[in-house]
């Protein structure tokens, strides 16, 4: 680790580590259906929670306005609403923290001379990121306090992508930093074990995002059976029986499913098949790399089906998405290991 870029270093990592806390926030706050409980969006007053019980009285009664109560919780009382509310302030305090934590010491380093050139173009699309991931947020939750208390799964998937955009963002930058002291490689990676890399990144990717469609629409809670979709049907008849092929695999539940099992497959094979490939032809840490891979996406792989087949248990579902999480963030690392070997 370079010492001159030590500090800024372990800051990328702490705020990964934030980012990362903070989907586990978000998934259970998603998990718990407890995004919609804050109607409105004030960056510096939003930071205080009612303090008396005039105060949750009247941000209950606002609450009372909207649609998720006026169709679902029609029966909460007033303790029931403190419940899904706590979820949801912590989320975005949370990320008001996250905000403090990126800025303050990226104006620090930028002081001391420490961030410049290359360095301040990818810090500054990070924080571009960051602040864009907060919008995002607040864009997601309008969507479920118009008509019918159900946020888009487009936009849940926007904004849980960036967060994964932004934690692997960080941490690229923290490893091109800790490159920098590394002396220059001659190993050479075969261009099929690199092109069938980039393949299963951009397949994990698209997965990524349909594990949100998944989630946006409650399509975990239907086609609880595996291998098979439903009884006797490996894909079940709902997918192919509609008219407009796209639409049913990304707005319809059964379709969305369809797409996360069989992406699954593919990322899971292709995964194995490297994790066997790079023991015979890459370098030892490059091996090790894509056998942590391997191990991650088995578990990942476990813990989707039992999530399926046991209809969405909270635990096992916010595993699950932080499974997704660690797997790209191995897939980073290799990516990252095949870059600054193949220089």
């Amino acid at each position: 680790m370079s010492g001159k870029f030590k500090p800024v270093i372990i800051w990328l990592f702490v705020g990964a580590v934030m980012v990362f806390i903070m989907v586990a926030i978000g998934g259970i706050t998603r998990l718990t259906e407890s995004g919609l409980s804050m109607v409105d969006w004030n960056l510096i007053m939003g930071s205080i929670p009612p303090l008396t019980e005039e105060d949750w009285q009247s941000t209950f009664e606002e609450y009372q306005k909207f649609p998720e109560y006026q169709t679902t919780h029609q029966h909460f009382t007033l303790q029931d609403f403190k419940g899904i509310f706590f979820w949801e302030f912590t989320h975005r305090l949370f990320g008001r923290l996250i905000g403090i934590v990126f800025l303050i010491p990226f104006f620090v380093f930028l002081a001391k001379g420490l961030i410049k050139g290359k360095l301040l173009k990818q810090l500054l699309i990070l924080l571009a990121f960051g602040a864009f991931q907060g919008f995002l947020g607040w864009y997601m939750v309008s969507s479920g306090l118009v008509h019918e208390p159900r946020v888009s799964h487009f936009r849940l998937a926007a904004h849980l992508s960036t967060a994964f955009f932004t934690i692997s963002y960080s941490i690229w930058i923290a490893l091109d930093l800790i490159a920098i002291d590394q002396p220059n490689s001659d190993i050479q990676i075969p261009t099929t074990l690199k092109k069938t890399t980039l393949i299963t990144f951009i397949l994990l990717v698209v997965q990524i995002i349909f594990g949100a469609f998944v989630a946006g629409k409650d399509a975990g809670m239907i086609h609880n059976f595996w291998p098979h979709m439903n009884p006797g049907e490996f894909i079940s008849s709902e997918v192919y029986s509609g008219n407009h092929l796209l639409n049913t695999l990304t707005s319809s539940p059964s379709g969305i499913q369809f797409m996360h099992r069989y992406l699954a497959y593919m990322v899971s094979g292709l995964m194995i098949y490297l994790w066997y490939a790079s023991s015979s032809q890459a370098d030892q840490i490059t091996a090790r790399k894509y056998r942590q891979s391997g191990i991650i996406v088995l578990c990942q792989f476990t813990l989707g089906i039992f999530t399926l087949i046991l209809q969405v248990p909270l635990t096992l579902a916010l595993l699950h998405q932080l499974g997704a999480l660690l797997l790209l963030l191995s897939m980073v690392s290799i990516s990252h290991r095949i870059q600054v070997i193949s220089k």
